[in-house]
């Protein structure tokens, strides 16, 4: 849901999310559950009646929300076709990313926009919700409008930020040595081309806006997997992927 109102007491839950509960989970009156919404709030909850595509819950009690991450992790890929950025938003929500940007640059292949563009966010977003649930996350990653790889790098420009930009072609650094050498960051962002991959003159531009051009090392990751990568090392030196507290 997108917000819940706590003095309700009473809230309907429809749509997807009911058939979900009804047919898929076969819940019903009685039943318990942990109902949350898209800021954070938590709460548990039984279900009083079900329809056919309806469920009216009563709220019992407010439950204490997982810690974020101490890292805010923003990813950048290019858009992609539509399974391997299902994919990509989906394994950043889980692993703790807080906002997905995606960009076009001249090499993109996919391009949205209007009516199917609408669709595309309101699809993407809902993915993020809800593998945020499955991962026990309090808030999905924020999935932002796709915007020119120039607007990208100018909005980063001034940001108090670890910034990088995964390219193939780079020989003298990689992000081991990044990680190792930058110091424990609250904040990054990470950059991931295109299929195609980057024009030199991309990266040129990407480094006076402060990115940093890391390898992966000598395979040739997929996009999406390159994303994966990137965001499973960063949470693994910086974030949560650990038992210690940060």
């Amino acid at each position: 849901m997108e917000r819940i109102q706590p003095e309700e007491g009473l809230v309907r839950v429809t749509g997807s999310e009911a058939r979900h509960m009804i047919r898929v989970l076969r819940m019903g009156p009685g039943d318990r559950l942990v109902l949350m919404d898209g800021l954070g709030a938590r709460y548990q909850a039984v279900i009083r009646t079900v329809g056919r595509d309806q469920a009216d819950l009563l709220l019992e009690r407010t439950l204490p929300a997982p810690a974020p991450s101490p890292l805010e992790i923003t990813i950048c890929p290019s858009l992609l076709k539509s399974r391997p950025m299902d994919l990509l938003i989906q394994k950043s929500s889980e692993l703790g990313v807080a906002a997905v940007q995606p960009y076009t640059s001249s090499r993109s292949v996919v391009h949205l926009e209007g009516k199917r563009l609408e669709s595309r966010l309101r699809h993407w977003r809902e993915i993020a919700r809800n593998a945020a649930k499955q991962a026990d996350r309090a808030v999905p990653a924020r999935v932002d409008r796709p915007e020119p790889f120039e607007s990208l790098l100018a909005a980063w420009r001034d940001r108090q930020a670890s910034r990088v930009i995964l390219w193939e072609s780079e020989e003298a650094s990689d992000l081991k040595k990044f990680l190792r050498g930058e110091g424990r960051a609250g904040a990054v962002a990470a950059v991931v081309g295109p299929e195609g991959g980057f024009h030199p003159d991309e990266v040129s531009a990407a480094g006076e806006a402060g990115f940093s051009p890391v390898s992966l090392g000598r395979r040739i990751l997929r996009a999406e997997t390159a994303v994966l990568a990137v965001a499973t090392l960063l949470q693994y030196e910086w974030g949560d992927l650990s038992l210690e507290s940060q």
